[in-house]
């Protein structure tokens, strides 16, 4: 047996109605399985009574063992719960607009090896960014939105998402709001950056209101993404200070740098299995 096969990691993330005897169950099961835990979170979440684990293990069992110890117990506590290899890289479809610089962020964060994902394809309803994606070497669709062919475009998407095995789709500064069936269908597997920090200024130049209002904080949300438009669970926040001073031009150009940050840091935390969703919430496990 390879060294590599005894010291393959795994990790299990799993939710459940809040009840005594969960951690003992679940760590016995991997007992069982001869899994060695290196890494153990959990929360009970007093607001919905909800449970959530994460648990990181390595072990020389190979994973349909892993998934019979583990089966009877999530059965016994109604578990929702994934079982994934660490290293393993998300297939991840990015979809973007005319703005390059949340696009450019998670594919130079790629290729650098700092983010555990694989684009296999860049989708934008404008040709501006086809130099970007030639540069990084991933196909680009160019797939047009209007009213009227709007099902259609979202059928060719589809497609897409089946040929190449999607994971994870990232809106990174897509300017086209997905149908509420689409929505649904991502649910969980699809990451929206939003240039503003939520609850704050919607709609059309956010950092133009922002700036007509004094504020002295900008910043960006990464959230899901769900036929609620911009009300998706929040996976991570950032701002930054601003002052009076500043003018609406800087605003931009600053918030660009936070909107990049953001979506790399939620697509990490997804792509790492460290983010459970708990109705409107999501329990971020770091």
């Amino acid at each position: 047996m390879s060294e590599e096969h005894l010291t393959q990691a795994h990790v299990v993330t799993l939710s459940c109605p809040d009840r005594p005897g969960i951690v003992h169950a679940v760590a016995g099961a991997l007992l069982v399985a001869g899994c060695n835990i290196t890494d153990s979170q959990q929360y009970g979440s007093p607001a919905t009574g909800n449970f959530f684990m994460r648990v990181e293990v390595t072990t020389a069992a190979p994973k349909p063992e892993l998934r019979a110890a583990l089966d009877p117990v999530a059965e016994a506590f109604g578990m929702q719960w994934s079982l994934d290899t660490v290293g393993d890289k998300v297939r991840t479809l990015v979809m973007a607009s005319t703005s390059a610089h949340c696009l450019n962020d998670l594919l130079f964060h790629q290729r650098s090896g700092t983010l555990p994902i694989e684009i296999p394809a860049i989708v934008s309803n404008h040709r501006d960014l086809a130099g970007l994606a030639e540069f990084y070497g991933i196909p680009f669709h160019y797939i047009p939105v209007t009213p009227d062919t709007k099902t259609e475009a979202e059928d060719k998407l589809r497609a897409i998402m089946v040929e190449q095995r999607i994971e994870l789709t990232v809106l990174a500064r897509y300017m086209q709001i997905l149908s509420d069936e689409l929505c649904t269908e991502l649910t969980g597997q699809a990451i929206n950056i939003h240039h503003s920090f939520l609850p704050s200024f919607k709609g059309a130049r956010p950092y133009h209101q922002a700036h007509a209002r004094g504020v002295k904080l900008i910043g960006a949300t990464a959230h899901y993404v769900t036929a609620a438009l911009d009300e998706g669970p929040i996976i991570e926040q950032e701002v930054i200070r601003v002052d009076h001073a500043r003018t609406p031009e800087q605003f931009v150009q600053m918030g660009r740098d936070v909107e990049g940050r953001t979506l790399v840091q939620a697509v990490q935390w997804h792509a790492e299995h460290r983010v459970l969703l708990d109705g409107n919430r999501t329990v971020v496990f770091n």
